[in-house]
């Protein structure tokens, strides 16, 4: 049996023919605004890969880090995240700056890097708004509901939420209130790992 075959099998015995379609739908969905994303950040921030997503996370939480822990919550290796810095820094959208000890180096958004960051972050908003467009303002308060339920279940750690959050607009979500799902989750289960230990 094909692996294709063999993940529907295992879905259908979890949770039958519906757990399947809605699995099905919610991909096919993740998928497509994924792409509309992808296709905004770029043209927005002139970068596409994991471009935008570093400027993004450089004007929200990580400016002035050393490329270590900007490839992180790229999911980079090293090489590539100093190969993605080396190509932002040609551009003049970041600046290199001795780091902490004499290995390392900080990562700081010019003014341009800042602009282009705003533009990405504005890109991607206008994507998922045109994703929730069909949607009434009571439809959308529900998925918002439901959604802030399925980003706290994928948000084990801070790591996650580096990850998860590394193009989102922290002013949107609420991060600075306290509303943020991702930011809540990871402080429940740092939380945990602390009374365990």
């Amino acid at each position: 049996m094909d692996s294709y075959n063999t993940c529907m099998t295992h879905a259908f015995e979890a949770g039958g023919a519906e757990l399947a379609r809605e699995a099905n739908i919610l991909g096919a969905l993740a998928l497509a605004a994924a792409e509309r994303i992808d296709a905004a950040t770029r043209q927005a921030a002139a970068h596409g890969g994991s471009a935008p997503a570093a400027l993004v996370a450089l004007s929200s939480f990580l400016d002035g880090a050393s490329i270590d822990t900007l490839r992180k919550p790229l999911g980079l290796s090293h090489s590539a995240a100093v190969r993605l810095v080396d190509r932002l820094a040609g551009d003049g959208l970041v600046s290199r700056e001795p780091g902490e000890d004499a290995r390392s180096v900080a990562v700081f958004l010019t003014a341009a890097g800042k602009r282009a960051a705003d533009q990405a972050r504005r890109g991607r908003m206008r994507a998922l708004s045109d994703v929730l467009a069909p949607l009434s303002a009571s439809e959308r308060e529900q998925l918002t509901k439901l959604l802030e339920r399925l980003l706290a279940g994928l948000t084990s750690g801070r790591s996650d939420a580096a990850h998860i959050c590394r193009l989102c607009d922290s002013e949107a979500c609420g991060h600075h209130h306290g509303r943020c799902p991702v930011t809540r989750a990871a402080d429940v289960a740092e939380a945990a790992r602390v009374a365990a230990s």
